[in-house]
C-alpha cells in the first residue's frame, strides 16, 4: 500500500505541467514489463501422453534461468519444473503429422530429435530409448512404413538405422565439391596426423565413428548396392528426404550466397572501445540463382533434376511488365521457380511439390512422378499482386499442407475465394474441394488422431476475436468450442477433450486457460502485479470509419473526459498486422502509452488499414504498387473523422508509429501536410529501394523492373514537402531498417533547408528496442512534440 501510495504521488507530481493530470507516466510504462506489468505464460505444449501441460512462465522475475512450468490436465496450480525433470522430458505433442511417418502405423510410438541424437518414445509405456549418441548431428528422423527401421539426416545425407540389429546404412552419398583424385599426405602431414591420433581422445573418437561409416559403405559396396556419388560442386543440399517406398530420394541444391551484396552497419559501443562492422541483408533488387529439384532413383543408380518450368505458366509475364511492353519470350521471360517437398502419402503411391515463382504471383500444387519427372498441376492460386494470407507462406519457408489419412487426398489453403480457406485435392483425379468458406479466415488446421475431424482457429464470428473451431474431415458447419471474449491461441491435447489456450483481452495479458469439453475454461496462471492492476486500464471503443472509396475501415478510439483539443493517430508497423481486435496488443507499450495520452485529454484512435492483417485477400494487396497510397488515404480519412466527428482541427491532429508506421507517419507529413500538425516515425523506412527483397519486392516488384513503384512509395522523394514538427527516433544497431535509411533522410532535409525536424539516435538499439532506458527516451520526445504542437495551447 505504502509503495503504490508514493508511487500515485510521484506520478502526479510528475505530470503536473499538464492541464489534466495521470497518475500514469512514460517512466512508469517504459521499464521492464516483468516487473510492472507482469511476466505472462507462452509457449503452451502437452506432453506425448496429453496427462501434462508445459508452459514458459516467470511470474514476479524468479526463474527467469528456467521458466518451464507444468499443470496436469486435471487443473490444479502450476509447478516449476525442476532442471533434473526438464533434462529428461519426452517429446512434445505437436500434431498426428499424417503421412510423415513422426509416428509408427498404430501411433503408439514416436521417433524424434533432441539436442542432435535421436529417441523414440513408447506412448503407452511412457518410456524412452536413445537411438544415438554421436558427435554428429541427426535430425529429421521418421520410421519406415513398416516400423522396423528409423531414417534419418547426418551430414546432408541419409542415413537407414534397423531398430533390431541397431545397424547403420548410408542411403546417399552426396559430396560437396568436384570429383578429384586424392593425392597422398606427404611425411610431414603423416607424421602430424599420427601425432594428434595418438595424442587427443577426441580425435580417435571421430576417427572410429568415420571408420565406421566408411565400413558400412564398404558392406554396401562389397554387396553391389552401395548409395550413388554425386558431387554438389559449391551447392547446399536442403529438403533431403526418401519416399516411403526407399526408392527415391529428393533434395534440392541452392547456390552459396555470396557477401558482396550484403549491406553493412556499424556498432560503436563495443567492450573493445573499438567501432565494429557488421554485415546484414542484401537489398531489394539482389540476384539470386533459383534452387534446383533433384531426383535419386536408387534403384536405377540414376540421378536428375526436376524441371520446373514443365508447369503451365512458368513463362507467363506479369501485368505491370505488359503494361510495359514486355512480351513472353522464353529465353527472357524464364521465371525463377523453387519448389517445397515433395510430400509423399504414407503408402508412397502419390508425391506432391509446392512451386512458387520468386516474384510470389503463383503458386502451383503438382503432383510430381518421380520415376519421370513429370509433373501434373493439381491447383494454381495466381495473384498480379502476391500471394500470401494465413498458411500461405510469402516470407520463405513452405505453407501449412499435409495428407489426410485416406492417403489420397491432400489438404491446403488458399484465399481464391478473397479470404485464406480450407481446401483439398484428390491427387489422382484433380478434383479440388473447398471445406470452408465466409468472409472470416482459418489459422492452424489440424488433424484429429483418427483423421476424422479438424481443429483450427478461425475469425468466423468476429474479425476481432480467434476461437477454435471443430469440423468433420470433409467439411461444413464448423462448431466454435472456444468463446472468451478476446484472443485465444488454443492447444488441443493429444485426444482433443481437453483444450489448453493461452487467452488475452484488450485490458488483460495473455494468461493460461484449460477447458473440458461440456466445461467452462478455468484458469491457471494469474501474472499481473497488484501495482499495474491498480490502474483502470481502457477497452477502446471499436468503431468504424467511412474511407473515401466508401469502405469502412476499423478502428480503436480512446475518447477521453474533457478534451485538450488535440488528437493522435497511431500506425501500426508490418503493414500486414492487425491491431484492432479484441486481445492483448503485440504493441501493449504502445497501448499503455494511449492510456497516458487519454488520461491527458488527447483523444486517440489506431486504424486496421489497407494492407494490415485479418481481412481478406482484397485489403491485404489494396498498396500493390504504391505503398503510401491507399493505406495513408485511410489516415487522412481518419483525421478528416476526427475533425468532423470531434471538432478536432487537423492542426492539432499529430500522427505516429515505428517501422511500416515509420514510413506511413514520413509520407503524411510530406504528402497530405494539411491533415496533420505534427508527427513522429520511428525506426522508419525512407527509401524501399534500401530495403529486404523478399518483403519489399512483393509489393513494389523492383526497381530494376517498375520503378514508378519505388519513387512514388518512397518518403525520400517527398521530403520537399515536409512542414510540420517531425521527430525521427532511429537505432544505430538496427539490421533491419539500417540506420543507413535515417542518415540519407537527414542529408536530404539539411539540402532541402528545413528547420522542424529532429532525429534521435540509440546507439546500443536494434530494430526493436530492448533498454527500458531507450523507451523512456524515445516516447518522452513524442510526448513532448505532441504537448508542444497539438496540445493544449
Amino acid at each position: 500500500m505504502l509503495r503504490s501510495t508514493v508511487f500515485l504521488l510521484a506520478a502526479a507530481l510528475a505530470t503536473s505541467t499538464h492541464a489534466q493530470e495521470s497518475v500514469l507516466t512514460v517512466e512508469r510504462i517504459m521499464q521492464d514489463p516483468t516487473t510492472w506489468v507482469g511476466a505472462w505464460p507462452s509457449v503452451p505444449f502437452w506432453s506425448e501422453d496429453g496427462e501434462t501441460l508445459y508452459f514458459r512462465w516467470n511470474p514476479m522475475g524468479e526463474f527467469a534461468a528456467d521458466s518451464l512450468f507444468k499443470v496436469s490436465r486435471a487443473g490444479g496450480k502450476p509447478e516449476h519444473v525442476l532442471p533434473h525433470e526438464r533434462r529428461n522430458l519426452g517429446p512434445t505433442f505437436d500434431g498426428w503429422h499424417h503421412g510423415e511417418h513422426v509416428y509408427d502405423a498404430t501411433f503408439r510410438r514416436k521417433v524424434y530429435e533432441r539436442s542432435g541424437d535421436l529417441y523414440i518414445y513408447d506412448r503407452e509405456a511412457h518410456n524412452r530409448v536413445r537411438l544415438t549418441k554421436t558427435r554428429d548431428r541427426e535430425s529429421n528422423p521418421h520410421f519406415s512404413p513398416d516400423g522396423e527401421t528409423v531414417v534419418f539426416t547426418r551430414d546432408n545425407n541419409l542415413f537407414r538405422l534397423d531398430l533390431t540389429s541397431g545397424a547403420v546404412r548410408q542411403l546417399t552419398d552426396l559430396r560437396a565439391g568436384t570429383e578429384e583424385s586424392e593425392s597422398e599426405a606427404d611425411t610431414q602431414d603423416a607424421y602430424l596426423q599420427e601425432q594428434q591420433t595418438e595424442l587427443f581422445e577426441f580425435i580417435r573418437e571421430q576417427k572410429e565413428e568415420e571408420d565406421s561409416r566408411e565400413e558400412a559403405r564398404n558392406v554396401d559396396r562389397e554387396a553391389g548396392n552401395p548409395p550413388p556419388t554425386h558431387y554438389l560442386g559449391g551447392s547446399r543440399v536442403q529438403q533431403l528426404r526418401l519416399d516411403p517406398s526407399g526408392r527415391f530420394v529428393t533434395f534440392v541444391l541452392s547456390a552459396t550466397p555470396g557477401r558482396s551484396k550484403r549491406t553493412k552497419y556499424m556498432d560503436f559501443v563495443t567492450e573493445s572501445g573499438y567501432a565494429e562492422e557488421l554485415s546484414a541483408r542484401p537489398k531489394v533488387g539482389v540476384s539470386a540463382n533459383p534452387p534446383e529439384l533433384w531426383v535419386q532413383d536408387l534403384e536405377r543408380d540414376s540421378t536428375y533434376q526436376v524441371e520446373l518450368h514443365q508447369l503451365p505458366g512458368a513463362y507467363d509475364v506479369p501485368e505491370y511488365q505488359r503494361e510495359q511492353g514486355m512480351e513472353v519470350d522464353s529465353a527472357k521471360t524464364k521465371r525463377h521457380l523453387f519448389s517445397f517437398g515433395p510430400f509423399w502419402s504414407s503408402n508412397g503411391r502419390f508425391a506432391v511439390l509446392e512451386v512458387r515463382t520468386r516474384n510470389n504471383k503463383d503458386r502451383w500444387l503438382a503432383r510430381l512422378d518421380a520415376e519421370s519427372g513429370t509433373l501434373t498441376v493439381l491447383d494454381r492460386q495466381h495473384d498480379e499482386a502476391w500471394i500470401a494470407g494465413p498458411g500461405i507462406s510469402w516470407f520463405g519457408g513452405g505453407s501449412d499442407m499435409g495428407w489426410l489419412a485416406d492417403d489420397r487426398r491432400f489438404w491446403f489453403q488458399s484465399e481464391a475465394s478473397g479470404y485464406s480457406h480450407l481446401y483439398t485435392v484428390d491427387v489422382e483425379t484433380g478434383d479440388v474441394t473447398q471445406l470452408t468458406d465466409g468472409a472470416y479466415e482459418v489459422f492452424n488446421p489440424q488433424l484429429s488422431q483418427d483423421g476424422t475431424e479438424w481443429t483450427f482457429m478461425s475469425t468466423q464470428q468476429s474479425p476481432f476475436e480467434r476461437q477454435l473451431y471443430s469440423m468433420p474431415v470433409d467439411g461444413k458447419n464448423p462448431v466454435q468450442l472456444t468463446s472468451m471474449p478476446g484472443r485465444t491461441e488454443a492447444v488441443p491435447a493429444p485426444d482433443g477433450d481437453v483444450i489448453a489456450f493461452r487467452h488475452s483481452y484488450t485490458t488483460r495479458p495473455p494468461e493460461i486457460f484449460m477447458q473440458r469439453k461440456q466445461h467452462e475454461p478455468e484458469r491457471v496462471t494469474h501474472s499481473q502485479t497488484e501495482e499495474w492492476r491498480s490502474y483502470n486500464w481502457r477497452v477502446p471503443q471499436t468503431v468504424h470509419v467511412e474511407a473515401s472509396d466508401g469502405v469502412l475501415v476499423p478502428a480503436h478510439l480512446f475518447v477521453p473526459e474533457r478534451s485538450n483539443g488535440g488528437a493522435v493517430l497511431f500506425v501500426h508497423g508490418a503493414g500486414y498486422a492487425q491491431n484492432v481486435h479484441d486481445g492483448w496488443s503485440s504493441y501493449y507499450r504502445e497501448y499503455m502509452f494511449h492510456n497516458l495520452l487519454t488520461d491527458l485529454g488527447y483523444t486517440v484512435m489506431q486504424l486496421d488499414f489497407r494492407a494490415s492483417s485479418g481481412y481478406g485477400r482484397d485489403w491485404r494487396t489494396a498498396i500493390y504498387r504504391h505503398m503510401g497510397g491507399r493505406d495513408l488515404q485511410d489516415y487522412v480519412d481518419a483525421s478528416k473523422y476526427l475533425t468532423a466527428t470531434y471538432g478536432i482541427e487537423p492542426e492539432r491532429v499529430g500522427i505516429y508509429g515505428g517501422s511500416y508506421g515509420g514510413f506511413i507517419t514520413l509520407m503524411a507529413l510530406f504528402t497530405e501536410p494539411e491533415h496533420f500538425g505534427a508527427g513522429a516515425a520511428l525506426r522508419s523506412v525512407t527509401d524501399w529501394a534500401h530495403y529486404n527483397h523478399t518483403y519489399t519486392s512483393n509489393i513494389l516488384n523492383t526497381p530494376e523492373t517498375d520503378s514508378l513503384a519505388f519513387a512514388r512509395s518512397s518518403p525520400i522523394h517527398f521530403a520537399e514537402g515536409l512542414e510540420d514538427p517531425l521527430l525521427m527516433p532511429h537505432g544505430i544497431l538496427d539490421s533491419n531498417v539500417q540506420f543507413q535509411d535515417i542518415v540519407r533522410l537527414a542529408q536530404r532535409l539539411i539540402e532541402l533547408g528545413k528547420k522542424n525536424w529532429e532525429l534521435a539516435v540509440y546507439p546500443v538499439e536494434g530494430h526493436g528496442f530492448q533498454e527500458p532506458s531507450s523507451w523512456t527516451d524515445e516516447y518522452r520526445r513524442i510526448l513532448k512534440l505532441f504537448d508542444e504542437h497539438i496540445g493544449s495551447k
